[in-house]
Formats: structure tokens, sequence, C-alpha cells
């Protein structure tokens, strides 16, 4: 690719380690790689250089969002009936037979569709935690979907073995036996992870939480992560039931038994941790294990107010998660910044939690949690993922301070959104997939799947 250049933007929000924010700021990159960052005036001379030259006049720009916990097949079965207002367990129980039912046209149409809506609202990069295989379909059908949309995706091999008649939550017709689980995730690192700097595909492993699977499994996929060199993903303290679950089945805390598991350090992030008491916390801390905190789905499914202010006090690494659309039921990551903001000041007072920390977690935060050192900030050698967010439209026209806008008062989708230096949406669409496309196969598997209902 040649040099490109986006000039005149309000504020270019760096994200560095100066959180440098850029009046009449400028960016240039070449080849997926930032290649100049400054005023407009400073990199003026590089315009007649540029094969193309975006003007940024009424807007903000941010590195690009990440999500950092989702589980796209879900989306799919948003606003369920019978589903909408119970807790975590009941919510299981309700969506396990229809998500029984799924085969792989599906699995790649609810793909699609939550990543579009991802990249739509400004995200760049996410994770997928797909930990049910039924009817032939395999981790591969939602890397080939993400493939078309053009984000970066960490594809996460999920798994659940521990049914209901062995003490699980899950019904046994959605579990697999642990040897095929361990071997299809070999099969699948082996076959797509990529570990370089500006990779667009890594698989990570992901077995589905404490309640699902069993000890053995927890501690094997911890060895079977660690030779192969690639990350650990769960759920861990997500809400009052998990944290009795765990105390009763394990005899100790979730973050006592992840400790003890080889669940802890800097190659694992947990989903959810809404219940960790100080000494999780510390733990977290001390190992640099990674939260995806997921603010409106816990809200949705009443599992509380995580310490957000705590952990991040703590130099916990933090990142966002929309968690599953059938939980959320949104997949905007703004929205989730915006709710994380709002839930820490309910709970610690209105000058406890800035716009521009919420903002942060949603991009370098999330970076970091997903060990990704190469994205996260506009930084020269950065790779070039950023976000266009045009804030003259009516959603935020009224913001003084248009960057702690972006959080308070933010806009309805994104102007322009580019991974790698290359276009996912331009001008508000879907640049690499066409919108009615994605529709059509969503409504299609949609259509089959309510005949389960």
């Amino acid at each position: 690719m040649g040099l490109t250049l986006v000039r005149h933007a309000d504020a270019l929000v760096c994200m560095d380690d100066a959180r440098r924010e850029i009046a009449d700021g400028a960016m240039a990159w070449r080849d997926g790689v930032i290649v100049a960052v400054g005023t407009s005036a400073e990199l003026a001379p590089l315009a007649d250089d540029a094969d193309e030259v975006i003007d940024a006049r009424g807007c903000v720009v941010t590195p690009g969002l990440v999500n950092t916990h989702h589980h796209l097949y879900q989306t799919l079965t948003r606003a369920l009936p019978g589903a909408i207002n119970v807790s975590l367990f009941g919510w299981l129980r309700r969506l396990y037979p229809i998500w029984a039912q799924y085969r792989p046209e599906d699995v790649f149409a609810a793909t699609q569709l939550g990543l579009a809506e991802l990249a739509l609202s400004g995200c760049t990069m996410s994770s997928d935690h797909h930990y049910l295989f039924p009817d032939g379909v395999t981790l591969d059908d939602s890397i080939h979907a993400a493939a078309e949309v053009g984000l970066r995706f960490h594809a996460t091999r999920g798994a659940m073995s521990v049914g209901e008649s062995k003490g699980g939550l899950p019904p046994d017709s959605v579990v697999e036996e642990e040897p095929a689980i361990l071997a299809d995730t070999i099969r699948v690192i082996d076959r797509f992870h990529d570990p370089k700097d500006g990779a667009m595909l890594r698989v990570a492993v992901a077995p589905c939480s404490p309640f699902s699977v069993s000890t053995d499994l927890m501690r094997d996929a911890a060895l079977l992560a660690r030779d192969k060199g690639v990350m650990l993903h769960t759920h861990l303290a997500e809400d009052a039931d998990d944290v009795a679950f765990s105390l009763e089945r394990f005899g100790c805390r979730p973050g006592e038994y992840a400790e003890g598991l080889g669940w802890t350090g800097p190659d694992v992030w947990h989903a959810h941790c809404v219940q960790l008491d100080p000494a999780e916390i510390d733990l977290f801390a001390r190992t640099g294990t990674g939260v995806a905190h997921c603010p409106c789905s816990n809200c949705r499914l009443g599992s509380g107010i995580a310490p957000l202010r705590a952990m991040m006090d703590a130099s916990v690494p933090v990142g966002l998660g929309v968690d599953g659309s059938a939980s959320n039921d949104s997949g905007y990551l703004l929205n989730e910044a915006r709710q994380a903001m709002l839930l820490q000041r309910v709970t610690h007072g209105a000058d406890r939690f800035d716009p521009r920390e919420a903002l942060y977690i949603a991009t370098r935060g999330g970076a970091r949690v997903l060990g990704r050192g190469d994205v996260g900030s506009l930084e020269v050698g950065k790779r070039a993922d950023f976000v266009i967010w045009d804030m003259a439209d009516i959603s935020s026209t009224g913001a003084w301070d248009k960057v702690a806008g972006l959080v308070l008062s933010p806009p309805t989708g994104a102007r322009d959104v580019f991974v790698e230096g290359r276009a996912a949406v331009r001008s508000g669409d879907l640049a690499q997939v066409r919108r009615e496309d994605v529709l059509r196969a969503a409504n299609r598997s949609l259509a089959r799947l309510k005949t389960f209902a």
C-alpha cells in the first residue's frame, strides 16, 4: 500500500504513554504501519507524496476500539423470550437447547452479523469465545466469517465437558469429550494462529467456565496453551451463583481455583470478574492477569457492579467486552465505556472515573489484555488501526470537550474505520462485505432457529 494521510482532525487521541491529544491532528501510514503523527502543519509536506489524503475536520480520531470478550454466535438469539428477566444460570438453561441446534452456516452468519455491528461502531479488533460445536460446527466457521469483515480477530477455542449428568450446568447434548477438545484445540492453533506483529488472526485456549469443564481440562488447557505459546481465556467470578458454585464444588474462591490450575499470568484474561474480592484483585495485579470488563451484560443479567475502580487502582490489566449479544444485547463498545464510567461513579462518586479512563480501557487497555503491543495507540511503528468519529452529527453536537464527548455523548456510529491501514468502514458503511448480504444470511438462519423456540 502507498502512503495515506489523515489530517485536520479536531483532536487526534494518541493513547501513548504521554496521553497526547493533538489539536488539528494528522497521521500518515504506509503498508499498514504508522509512519508519522503530529499536527496537520507538521505533516503537510507528506501530502504531495500521499496516494490519498483524508479530511477529518469536525472529527476526533482515536485508536480502534478493542473488544476483549464476545460470544458472536449468540447474535442470533437476542431478546429471546424466557431469557430476558432471569440471571445467568437461568438464562443459560433457556438458551442451551436453541444453541444446540446451530449448524455451520448459522455460526458463520451470526459471526458476520456481530462483527459488522462492531465494525460500524468503531471496533477494530475483537476476541470471540466460542464453546459450542453441534452438528458439524468448528471454529473454522467463525474464523472464515471474520476474515471477510476485515477486523483483527482473536478466535478462542472454547469447550464444555461437564454436563448435567456429571454435576455441571449445560445439558449433556452440548458437551464434548475432553481428549477430542484438546486434539481440536491443537488443530486450530497449528492451522490458524499467527504470533507475528500485525497478525490479523490469533487463537487462544478457552474452556468455557469452571462450572462447565473439569479441573483436569482446566489444568491441561493451561499446559497446552503454554506449550503452544498462546493465551488463555475463561469466565470467572461472574456472579454470586458462580462464586457459590466454586466454594461448594472446589472448596475455594474462583481466584484461588484459577491460581492453583495455572490460570494466572500475563498470558491469561478472565471475563467479568464481577465478584472478585480484594485478595483476588491483588493476585491479578501481582501476576498481570487480565480482565474483560462487561458492564452492560453484568447489568442485564443482574450480576452486580464489578470492582473496576479497585482493579485499575491496583494496576490490573483491564479491557472492555460486550459479552454475548444474547446477554447485552448490543455490540457497541462506546456504550460499554460509558456504562463502565457511570457504574463506577454511582459506586464511588462523580469524580472517581473520568471519561478518558473509560476511553483508555476501550482502546489501549483492551490491546494490552489481548497481548497486543502492536496496536492500541497511535504512534510511529504501531499498526494503523484507528477510527474517525464525526462529532458534528446530532448525537454529539454541543460537546465542548469532544474527546470526553465520545463517552458522554457518543456518536451513533463511526464515520471511518481502518484496520492494518485498510478500510473496514467508509462513510458509515461496511467496506469489505455488503450489509444486505450479512442481513440476508442472518435472517435465513434466524427463521430456522425460531422453529426450535
